[in-house]
């Protein structure tokens, strides 16, 4: 393997690592208007955690981008947690694949003489 095929999978190996997919679920105020709690879903979920430090620590610029983008007075506080709708639909999506692949397999042995 050549030098820059080493490259080219140490680069593609830290890019995936390092990309992950954050999805905005929900935003829900406070009655006070002072925090906002986001709800987010990060694919792969493995990642969670990373994302969400790093979401965390993003609160001050993403705050300063919604008032510059906004015409609030007081942007509140974001606070942001892992939502796992996804990871369910996921599991449950996988599961109802193998009851289907289940079927269509009984079925086949049914029918076969």
């Amino acid at each position: 393997m050549s030098k820059i095929d080493q490259l080219n999978e140490m680069l593609q190996q830290e890019l995936a690592y390092a990309i992950t997919l954050i999805t905005v679920v929900y935003v829900r105020t406070s009655s006070d208007l002072k925090f906002a709690t986001v709800g987010v879903s990060v694919l792969p979920d493995n990642l969670a955690g990373t994302a969400l430090e790093k979401l965390k620590k993003s609160a001050g610029l993403l705050s300063s981008i919604l008032a510059k983008k906004t015409r609030l007075r007081q942007i509140p506080r974001l606070r942001f947690e892992f939502d796992p709708t996804e990871r369910k639909a996921a599991v449950l999506e996988n599961f109802m694949n193998n009851i289907e692949k289940k079927d269509e397999d009984d079925d086949v042995e049914i029918f076969q003489f």
